[in-house]
């Protein structure tokens, strides 16, 4: 983390690009909310805190997140089912088990009693599928106007197994990369719905919580070093920030990047790159190279990751350089990869 950069990205009014989880996203939060509220918990930059429970009971994994996607429903899923999945998922890439969510709404005047029923329904049905129980929550109902619906926020509490090491969550030299599924899937099929697209397959969202498939992976015993599942900023942006973080070279290969046919012509029409677009039922992980095809095996054999696959390696950076991110193009080049500077797709969770 370097504070000492200038806030080229944050001007005097906040903007689309400090919510789409690209550079502006990045800047923000290092330069504004951590040094503002001053815990160090927030410094570990994870899609959860992990934390001492209370006596010595052992630790805890704690997150919460924001859903104000727009369409509220979309091909593969809901905001409800979204929120449920997003914040599973957050505490499942930390390698805590989920147990307990908080879901809390702000809802628009005027908001259909039946479309909110719905959502309730999608978010208990995705509960019970994800093996946590929604335990408190919270309803505030503002003026016709001025919340475009309905919002939802939903945090949660995950525990850890002690069986389970903990991944450190940071990759390291000589570590293969992996992805449990195609990519992009969800941004372009929420794009598309929002502009009314349609495409031949229709296009569907990942959404869905992942906790089984990561619980398959710890279990069996191989050697995680890092996880995430890369939803705003897409892949591309993990890459970025474990590249930042850890000072360490990421080369992925573009043949060897899952996307599904129908996802890329999207892309292709939406001017969108697939690296960049955000996941909801993917993870991206380090682990040692020896232990790759092993991964890919064990991901595989859940429904959940059945088109796993190595993508890229981890190598040492050269002394006092920082940390990048690069695409081999598969024509004996290699394409430098950043984080977005503006905004990548809005409103996409």
């Amino acid at each position: 983390m370097n504070l000492g950069r200038n806030l080229m990205y944050m001007n005097e009014e906040i903007s689309l690009a400090n919510g789409a989880g690209g550079e502006a996203y990045r800047q923000m939060v290092q330069e504004i909310f951590i040094p503002g509220y001053g815990s160090p918990e927030l410094n570990q930059l994870g899609d959860s805190a992990v934390l001492a429970g209370p006596g010595g009971s052992g630790e805890l994994a704690f997150t919460t997140d924001s859903f104000v996607v727009w369409p509220l429903f979309f091909p593969g899923g809901d905001v409800g089912s979204l929120a449920v999945s997003g914040t599973v998922n957050d505490l499942a890439v930390a390698g805590a088990i989920p147990r307990y969510i908080s879901v809390a709404m702000i809802i628009e005047a005027g908001f259909p009693t039946e479309t909110l029923k719905r959502i309730t329904a999608s978010i208990a049905a995705t509960a019970e599928r994800a093996g946590v129980r929604v335990v408190t929550g919270d309803t505030k109902v503002v003026e016709h106007g001025r919340a475009d619906g309905i919002y939802i926020t939903t945090s949660g509490v995950g525990t850890f197994d002690g069986n389970w090491p903990r991944p450190p969550q940071q990759p390291c030299a000589g570590d293969a990369l992996l992805v449990s599924g195609p990519l992009a899937s969800h941004g372009v099929a929420v794009m598309a719905a929002r502009e009314k697209l349609e495409f031949e397959p229709p296009l569907q969202s990942d959404a869905r919580p992942l906790a089984g498939l990561i619980r398959s992976l710890l279990d069996s015993g191989l050697s995680v070093h890092a996880m995430r599942d890369p939803t705003r900023g897409g892949l591309g942006a993990t890459l970025c920030e474990w590249a930042e973080d850890s000072g360490l070279n990421l080369t992925i290969k573009e043949t060897d990047l899952p996307v599904k046919a129908e996802v890329r012509a999207a892309c292709d029409l939406l001017g969108l790159d697939p690296l960049f677009c955000a996941n909801e039922g993917v993870v991206a992980l380090a682990l040692p190279a020896d232990q790759a095809e092993a991964a890919v095996a064990c991901l595989r054999a859940h429904p959940d990751g059945r088109a796993a696959r190595i993508i890229g390696q981890v190598s040492a950076g050269l002394p006092g350089q920082p940390g990048h991110v690069s695409v081999d193009t598969g024509y004996g080049t290699l394409r430098r990869v950043t984080l977005p500077e503006g905004e990548i797709l809005p409103r996409i969770c």
